[in-house]
């Protein structure tokens, strides 16, 4: 098998995907472009990787991510339309939640349908992201004045299938605070036969090959199995004994220098006793800073836990772009002395050793596909 990766976005869960896709399987190659503008990507990906893809004949599959435009590339290059086509959504563009609708932004979920038609398969991350895209394919149409295509979802739903995306837990047993381990180890006791402890290492200590589901299939005529049917929904998720994934090189040197601002510390020295019952509560917020996220609603909770008086400490950590939202800044300087970080965490290590020291980690995005962060 010749696998041909394309990924136009570069960065976050993309990136993590492929990368694992590239260390596991055997003679494969990897297209990308940088995870900036994400709009401009979807609108001109197609035509720069048609100029930048050399010719082969050994390609059998391609694989990409719906922010490439798979219409134009195999469009622009029929050696590539001609082979077995994979379009994976890590998010899908029907029902992603906008600042402004704008006329001109229904080229994006358009972009994606022409996708679909064009691909043999297509793997959606999670359930809701596959139905909440067929099911809002023809409401999504009547935007369209008139002569309007008719049962696009009858003819894409068939190639449709899901595969949870496939996450390499390390072990951070290292990280683990003692009263964590010794709670859950006490859980485990409970699960296991007559209440006793059980004397195996703990579960983040464990490797599971379950995303070999994922990998080998690439090999199947099929396609990639649907994990939509599997008992487990965490079978496609693979846990390591060694944190290989710790390595700060492999993050963007461009945070490094966007982030120059941000606290800098060691959890252990300001959180001291973390098995101290009376400790505050330590509350983590590990998304990206953009509108959708809704932090909004998050610094609202906190700061009214704020003015009835409670202890607590955060953690805001996540990548920012751009256009940061101004509620961060405004939020920093009223909250205080109960930030512990600020900003986002270049190291693995310490991205890892600041989610295994917080008590509660919040969600208050406005969607969410699959939330790898989660």
């Amino acid at each position: 098998m010749s696998l041909l990766i394309i990924e136009a976005f570069y960065g976050g869960s993309h990136k993590q995907l492929v990368d694992l896709l590239q260390e596991e399987l055997e003679d494969c190659v990897l297209y990308t472009l940088p995870a900036k503008k994400w709009h401009w990507r979807a609108r001109t990906s197609a035509l720069y990787f048609s100029q930048n893809i050399p010719s082969s004949e050994r390609y059998r599959i391609l694989f990409s991510s719906s922010v490439l435009n798979l219409t134009e590339l195999a469009a622009l290059r029929p050696d590539l339309g001609k082979l077995k086509k994979i379009l994976y959504f890590h998010e899908n563009q029907l029902v992603y939640p906008v600042k402004k609708c704008q006329e001109r932004d229904f080229q994006y979920g358009y972009n994606q349908i022409l996708s679909c038609l064009v691909a043999d398969v297509v793997v959606f991350n999670s359930i809701f992201n596959m139905e909440s895209f067929l099911t809002s394919i023809g409401k999504f149409m009547k935007l369209i004045p008139d002569h309007r295509p008719k049962d696009l979802e009858s003819i894409i739903r068939p190639k449709c299938q899901v595969i949870y995306f496939p996450i390499r837990f390390p072990d951070v047993s290292r990280f683990m605070p003692k009263h964590k381990t010794i709670h859950l180890q006490k859980i485990l006791g409970l699960k296991g036969s007559g209440g006793t402890a059980p004397s195996a290492a703990l579960p983040f200590q464990h490797e599971q090959k379950g995303s070999e589901n994922l990998l080998k299939n690439f090999n199947s005529e099929s396609g990639p199995c649907n994990a939509a049917q599997q008992e487990n929904p965490g079978s496609s998720l693979t846990q390591e004994s060694a944190l290989r994934t710790c390595n700060s090189s492999d993050n963007s040197s461009s945070h490094l220098k966007e982030n120059k601002q941000n606290t800098t510390f060691h959890p252990c020295d300001i959180l001291g006793g973390t098995d101290d019952p009376q400790r505050p509560l330590h509350i983590v917020w590990p998304h990206r800073w953009e509108h959708d996220k809704d932090p909004e609603s998050f610094f609202k909770v906190l700061l009214h836990l704020k003015d009835l008086g409670l202890n607590f400490h955060v953690s805001v950590l996540g990548e920012t772009f751009t256009d940061v939202p101004d509620v961060f800044s405004e939020s920093k300087k009223a909250l205080g002395s109960s930030v512990i970080h600020w900003g986002y965490l270049p190291s693995k290590d310490d991205y890892f050793q600041v989610l295994c020291m917080a008590d509660v980690v919040i969600s208050t995005a406005k969607h969410e596909f699959f939330g790898v962060a989660i």
